[in-house]
């Protein structure tokens, strides 16, 4: 098989027609015509469906299209780390909808620096999707927490050990995290993330009840509701790191709870130094709490 065929049929897929394709891989209709004649022969099958117009990808089509890029891609990253060449091409990165988000801009800016041909993607989704998206390879790696459900073809190393706190707002007399949650209002983080079970399952078992004033489902506005005095509420560290506004902090659980996350990749990947390198990007971002790799 092929790279320059494979090369061409993602551009079909991209751009829609063959014309366009064969306009974007400097081939004529004709050249880009034989090619996936051929690449139909050697899969044994159709990949398009030709009663449509313009022409789209099948079932099968759709298959070979992932299959494909993840080809391509490992195929470019290979003969970039032989032979010496700058690193190019897409590296496109996962991530959680969570406070860590906010690591990942600076920590591109400064990866875009070390490989300034790579074109850097980032995509947001749920741990499952994220982790399915790394194992196909459309992902090259991804940002989540500390996971018991990562398959075996998967490896998690851990960039940051963050605690978690108990927050209140300014002017708030210093106290135990378990204090401010027993006498004052409480702003609940209400989310199926798991960070918002690791808070209700402290809270359980330490046996405090809060006064329950609010329930927001993004760690940012809760930040926002306890800076502006509406009560007190638990929030990892990292959603605090930016935050310019005076306010008051304490550990939270009985011991302090910290909460792990790292970047998943595949185990047989071929961008390890690129991984490598957003790794020590967002460990050195997470100080005091970054772990090296």
């Amino acid at each position: 098989m092929d790279t320059r065929q494979l090369k061409t049929f993602i551009a079909i897929a991209e751009h829609g027609t063959f014309a366009k394709a064969a306009e974007a891989v400097g081939l004529t209709p004709s050249a880009v015509s034989q090619q996936m004649q051929a690449l139909e022969l050697e899969v044994n099958g159709e990949l398009f469906d030709r009663s449509s117009r313009p022409i789209t990808l099948n079932g099968h089509g759709l298959q070979m299209l992932e299959a494909a890029r993840t080809l391509v891609r490992d195929a470019d990253n290979i003969i970039d780390t032989i032979s010496g060449r700058a690193i190019s091409g897409t590296f496109t990165i996962g991530s959680v909808r969570s406070s860590a988000l906010s690591l990942l801009p600076l920590s591109i800016v400064a990866l875009k620096a070390d490989y300034p041909d790579l074109r850097i993607k980032l995509q947001v989704a749920n741990t499952d999707e994220l982790m399915s998206g790394v194992l196909s390879g459309r992902l090259d790696c991804a940002m989540v927490a500390e996971y018991s459900g990562i398959p075996s073809a998967l490896r998690w190393h851990p960039f940051i050990n963050e605690p978690l706190l108990v927050i209140a707002p300014k002017g708030t007399p210093q106290m135990s995290g378990i204090d401010m949650l027993s006498t004052m209002p409480y702003v609940r983080f209400n989310s199926r993330f798991r960070l918002a079970q690791i808070i209700e399952t402290e809270l359980a078992k330490t046996g405090v009840a809060p006064n329950l004033i609010a329930e927001i489902d993004t760690i940012a506005s809760v930040v926002s509701c306890v800076i502006h005095g509406l009560g007190v509420s638990v929030v990892p560290w990292i959603a605090l790191r930016d935050i310019a506004v005076p306010f008051v902090s304490a550990p939270f659980g009985e011991p302090q709870i910290f909460r792990p996350i790292g970047l998943v990749q595949r185990r047989a990947g071929t961008r390890v130094a690129i991984i490598d390198r957003l790794h020590q990007h967002l460990s050195r971002l997470s100080d005091p709490y970054g772990i090296a790799r």
